[in-house]
């Protein structure tokens, strides 16, 4: 399996910018998947997942509103289009792949099997 992450950047507050995963190795429609995101310092936190058909979400509070999870399962890819970027959303973002066995949508990484290398995104005030 391998995830690759792209589109971080440097932007201003304000600002957008969407990440793209892609994926290869298992079929990627039989996977949730989700984003997740760690700060200098900080352990990483969930930001958004996706169903496997795209049907349902889930977005941690402080992006939701600003940020849209979304995949295109045709190109096997996953989006993250990030809204009104604030200082506090700088982080390294992480693609990751559910695991098979759980069919629920879920937020807590130990249900993620797989991950990319991260992007880096820096937003500056």
């Amino acid at each position: 399996v391998q995830l690759v992450e792209s589109g971080g950047g440097l932007v201003q507050a304000g600002e957008s910018l969407r990440l793209s995963c892609a994926a290869s190795g298992r079929t990627f429609s039989n996977y949730h998947m989700g984003w997740f995101r760690q700060s200098p310092g900080k352990e990483r936190e969930f930001v958004a997942a996706i169903s496997r058909g795209g049907g349902s979400t889930k977005y941690r509070d402080s992006v939701e509103g600003r940020f849209t999870i979304t995949r295109d399962n045709a190109k096997n890819t996953v989006y993250l289009q990030m809204n009104s970027l604030e200082p506090e959303d700088t982080a390294v973002y992480y693609c990751a792949q559910g695991v098979l066995s759980n069919p629920y949508l879920r937020t807590d990484e130990k249900w993620f099997a797989y991950w990319g290398q991260g992007t880096k995104v820096t937003v500056s005030s």
